[in-house]
């Protein structure tokens, strides 16, 4: 093999090295953003669920009290005959 088929062999192989590089740079890239939204949504959903469970009104959550209006409403409406837990 000559210097020349040498040089030409290796600017060939590091062609492909530095596309493949690029090419994952890219995904990389894509895999980032798709991460970021992925913590962006599941920050939404913790502060949605802090909200819900958290607020506390009388010694009661959110959650308590909305429970224990459809337990009343069904009472009132005959739906449950037997008594609430």
């Amino acid at each position: 093999m000559t210097a020349e088929e040498l040089a030409s062999l290796t600017l060939e192989h590091l062609r492909a090295i530095r596309a493949k590089q690029d090419e994952q740079g890219e995904q990389l890239g894509r895999i980032e953003s798709r991460l970021s939204s992925l913590e962006t949504t599941v920050a939404g959903m913790r502060r949605d669920l802090a909200h819900m469970y958290g607020d506390v009104v009388e010694g009661h959550t959110r959650m308590d009290q909305l429970t224990a209006r459809i337990e009343r409403i069904e009472r009132r409406l005959e739906l449950r005959s037997d008594p609430p837990h």
